[in-house]
C-alpha cells in the first residue's frame, strides 16, 4: 500500500507593504507561507503554494511585479531594436504548408504572407491552381490570438467541422460548415479538450472524443480525467450525444478512435497518459448494433494505424522490434495471424503512410530523415532521394492517390514542399521558401559524444562557415528528451539572428525520445531520468572541451518537458552555463499530477504517490532543488498566463524560489505572457516580442556586443 499524502494546510497571514522586500541580487522576495507536505515520510516544503491559485489577487499582483522588473530589464539592452528589426525582417517571408487532397478538385494548403500572425487557408481546384481564400483565423480576433485548433472534412468534401482555439489553450469549440451554401449549421460542439472530429461515409454525423466538463472556474487549473468517445448525429443538441466508449476503470486512461478511409471501421486506440504503448478495438460500422471488439488488449507495446484492405488491418508497432516494423492481420479471422511486412530496420521505422497501394516509410538515421517505398507484400520499391541530411515530413493521402506531398527542411535550409509521384518516383519542386538570408555561410554537422555511463550520443552543430574553435563563441545548447520526440534537423527563421551574430547553435539527441527506438525512450524516463539530463550535461561538457565554448558563453534552452530539463540541470551544475531559458517547464515534480492533464505524464516521470518514484522525482525536482546562496547564472523564465497543458504556477513558484535563493549578482527573471498558451497558435507579433526578449537577454549575460 502506498502511504497515502498528509496534507496539512497552515498559511500565513498576508502582509501588503509599500515597498517588497529584497533578496541578496536584488529582486523582490515572494512571500511564503508554512506549507508542509508528508510524502511517503518526507516532509516538503511548499512556501509558494498560493500562486496556485493564478487568479487571486496576490498573484496577479506578483504577476506584474515581475513583467514590470523583466521589461525595465529589457529596456537597458542597447541591441534589443536592432534584434527585433532583424527578426521581423526575417519573419516577413512568404510560406507555405504542403497541400492536401480533400476531394476531387479540392486541394487545401496553408499561406502566410509574412507577418501575419496566423496563416491562411487556402482552396485550389489543382496544384497549378494558386486558389483563394478558404478560412482566415486572422479575422476570429484583433490581436491573432485566435487560432484554428482542429479541422475535418467528410469524404465528398461538402461539410467541414474546424475547432477554435483562444489565446493558446487546448480547449478547442468546434463548429460545422456547409461548404455547398457557405452556411454553418447549428450543430456546435462546447469548449473542451476535444480531439479531431472523425465523419461517417455518409456524412450523417462524427465521432470525437471529450472530457467530462470542467467546474466553473477550473478550466485552467483542473484535472482533466476520465475521457469518453461520443458519436454526434447533424442535427441535434451536442446533449443528445450518443456514449460510444469510456473506460470508468482508469480515469488515466485516453481513449480515441477514428472512421477507416473506406468507412467500414472504427478503430479506437486506448493509451495510459501520454504512453506510447496502447490498446486497439474496433467496430464494424456496417452493423449499428455490431460490438466494439478487442484486437489489442494490453499496453505492452505501440500499435499505429495505417491503413486496411478491408478487414486487413495494417499497424506500425515495435513489439518484438525495437526501431519498429510494419505488420498487419485479418481482424474477422477465427485465429488471427500477424504478418511481418516491413521487418525491422538498423534505423528507427518513424512512421508510414498507405499510398498508391504502397507504403511511404519513414526513417530516422542517426536522427535525419530516409524515405524508403515498399509495396503491399513489403518488396522495397525505392528510396526517395531527399536533398541533404535533414528532415522530411509529410506524405499524406489516400490508397488510391498516386500523388502525394512532402516538406523539406534543414537547420540551413528553409521548408522547400515537393510534389512526389507515386507511379514514377519523381519529386518535383511545388514551393519553396526565400528567406532574406545566405544559407552558404553557414554549417551543420553531426558528432557524437560520450555521456556519463559511456552512451554515444548524437549531437547537431550549426554555425557560421570559419568560426575559430577559442572557446570564445556564444553557443545555445538546446534539448528535450521526453515522451519518445525525436529531435530531427529543422529549420527556423528565429534561429537565424543568433546565427548571425556569431552564435553556434547546437541540438543535443538525449535519451528520453525516439531516436534510437523503445529502449532509447526507456532509459530516459521514470527512475532512469537522470540519463537525460547526465546527457544534457555531458554534451555541454564535450562543448567546452573541444573548444567552441565556455562556461560563461554557454548557455541552455529547452520547453515544456524540456524546460523541466533545463531546471534540473541549472540545479546540478549552476557553474557549467552562463545563462540557462527554462521555457513553460514542468517544475514541481512532486504535484504536476494535480493540475490539468499532468497525471498523463505518470508514463514519463513516474507516480509521486509510488515511494520509489517520489524519491527519484524529489531527487531532481527543479522546484525542490533550488541551493539556497548558490551561484546561479543568468536565468529567464518564460510562461503564460493561460496555458493549460503545463499549469503556469509551475514557473511562477520556480522564478520564486530561484529568485530567493540566488547568492550571485546574475539576473533572474520570469516573462509572463498575455493571452497566451503552451505555444501552438501563437501570433507572429508574440512570437518576434518573445524571440527579441531571449536574444536581447542572451547578449547582454553572454558578453555578446
Amino acid at each position: 500500500m502506498f502511504k497515502k499524502l498528509l496534507l496539512s494546510l497552515v498559511f500565513v497571514s498576508f502582509t501588503t507593504a509599500a515597498i517588497p522586500a529584497q533578496n541578496g541580487a536584488g529582486y523582490p522576495k515572494a512571500k511564503k507561507v508554512d506549507q508542509v507536505d508528508d510524502y511517503h515520510g518526507v516532509k516538503v516544503s511548499d512556501p509558494y503554494r498560493w500562486m496556485e491559485d493564478t487568479a487571486s489577487a496576490h498573484t496577479q499582483s506578483w504577476i506584474e511585479q515581475q513583467n514590470k522588473i523583466t521589461d525595465a530589464y529589457f529596456a537597458t539592452i542597447p541591441q534589443r531594436e536592432k534584434i527585433k528589426a532583424r527578426l521581423t525582417e526575417l519573419w516577413n517571408y512568404e510560406r507555405f504548408g504542403a497541400p492536401s487532397k480533400i476531394a476531387e478538385g479540392f486541394y487545401l494548403y496553408s499561406k502566410n504572407d509574412g507577418l501575419q500572425n496566423q496563416s491562411v487557408l487556402y482552396r485550389a481546384k489543382s496544384v497549378d491552381d494558386p486558389g483563394e481564400v478558404f478560412f482566415d483565423p486572422n479575422k476570429l480576433s484583433e490581436d491573432g490570438t485566435a487560432a484554428l485548433g482542429g479541422s475535418s472534412f467528410t469524404d465528398d468534401g461538402k461539410l467541414w467541422a474546424y475547432a477554435i482555439s483562444k489565446s493558446g489553450s487546448d480547449r478547442t469549440e468546434w463548429k460545422i460548415k456547409n461548404l455547398e451554401t457557405g452556411e454553418h449549421l447549428p450543430d456546435t460542439l462546447r469548449p473542451n479538450r476535444q480531439s479531431g472530429v472523425s465523419w461517417l461515409k455518409d456524412n450523417s454525423g462524427f465521432f470525437y472524443n471529450r472530457f467530462p466538463d470542467a467546474a466553473a472556474g477550473a478550466e485552467l487549473k483542473g484535472a482533466s480525467k476520465f475521457p469518453k468517445i461520443y458519436f454526434h448525429k447533424l442535427g441535434t443538441s451536442q446533449d443528445e450525444d450518443k456514449l460510444i466508449y469510456e473506460r470508468p476503470d482508469d480515469g488515466e486512461l485516453f481513449v480515441g478512435g477514428f472512421v477507416t478511409e473506406d468507412g467500414k471501421w472504427f478503430v479506437i486506440n486506448v493509451t495510459k497518459g501520454t504512453q506510447r504503448m496502447n490498446e486497439v478495438h474496433f467496430k464494424d460500422l456496417s452493423n449499428p448494433d455490431s460490438p466494439i471488439v478487442p484486437l489489442i488488449a494490453d499496453r505492452s507495446n505501440s500499435w499505429s494505424f495505417v491503413g486496411n484492405d478491408g478487414p486487413v488491418f495494417y499497424f506500425r508497432t515495435d513489439k518484438d522490434a525495437e526501431r519498429a516494423k510494419l505488420v498487419s492481420v485479418n481482424v474477422l479471422a477465427r485465429d488471427r495471424m500477424w504478418k511481418e511486412i516491413i521487418p525491422q530496420a538498423e534505423e528507427t521505422l518513424n512512421g508510414v503512410q498507405f499510398i498508391n497501394d504502397q507504403f511511404v516509410a519513414n526513417y530516422l538515421k542517426d536522427a535525419y530523415t530516409r524515405i524508403k517505398i515498399y509495396d503491399k507484400d513489403g518488396k522495397h520499391v525505392r528510396d526517395v532521394e531527399l536533398p541533404g541530411i535533414g528532415s522530411a515530413g509529410g506524405f499524406g493521402g489516400r490508397q488510391k492517390d498516386t500523388e502525394t506531398f512532402y516538406t523539406y527542411s534543414s537547420f540551413n535550409a528553409p521548408p522547400t514542399i515537393y510534389r512526389y509521384d507515386m507511379t514514377t518516383g519523381k519529386s518535383t519542386l511545388f514551393r519553396e521558401s526565400k528567406v532574406k538570408f545566405d544559407p552558404s555561410q553557414f554549417e551543420v554537422k553531426q558528432v557524437f559524444y560520450s555521456s556519463k555511463d559511456g552512451t554515444k550520443v548524437p549531437m547537431f552543430i550549426v554555425h557560421k562557415k570559419g568560426i575559430k574553435l577559442n572557446g570564445q563563441n556564444p553557443t545555445l545548447l538546446y534539448g528535450y528528451g521526453g515522451f519518445n520526440i525525436s529531435m530531427t534537423p529543422g529549420f527556423s527563421v528565429a534561429r537565424l539572428p543568433w546565427l548571425e551574430m556569431g552564435g553556434v547553435y547546437v541540438v543535443a539527441n538525449i535519451r528520453g525520445g525516439a531516436e534510437y527506438g523503445k529502449s532509447w525512450w526507456a532509459n530516459g524516463a521514470r527512475l532512469k531520468k537522470q540519463n537525460t539530463f547526465d546527457d544534457f550535461i555531458a554534451a555541454g561538457e564535450w562543448l567546452i572541451a573541444n573548444k567552441y565554448t565556455s562556461n560563461k558563453k554557454l548557455a541552455i534552452q529547452g520547453g515544456s518537458n524540456g524546460g523541466l530539463l533545463v531546471g534540473a540541470v541549472l540545479n546540478q551544475r549552476p557553474d557549467l552555463f552562463g545563462a540557462a531559458l527554462p521555457a513553460v517547464g514542468v517544475m514541481d515534480m512532486v504535484r504536476f499530477t494535480e493540475f490539468t492533464v499532468g497525471a498523463a505524464w505518470k508514463s514519463d516521470y513516474g507516480d509521486p504517490k509510488d515511494p520509489a518514484d517520489f524519491k527519484v522525482l524529489y531527487a531532481y525536482s527543479p522546484l525542490h532543488n533550488v541551493k539556497a546562496g548558490a551561484n546561479y547564472p543568468a536565468t529567464l523564465v518564460t510562461t503564460a498566463d493561460t496555458d493549460d497543458r503545463v499549469f503556469p504556477a509551475h514557473s511562477f513558484k520556480y522564478a520564486a524560489a530561484l529568485q530567493a535563493g540566488q547568492g550571485g549578482k546574475a539576473p533572474i527573471l520570469i516573462r509572463i505572457e498575455t493571452k497566451a498558451g503552451h505555444g501552438a497558435g501563437k501570433p507572429t507579433t508574440k512570437q518576434i516580442e518573445e524571440q527579441t526578449d531571449i536574444y536581447g537577454f542572451l547578449v547582454k549575460n553572454l558578453g555578446m556586443n
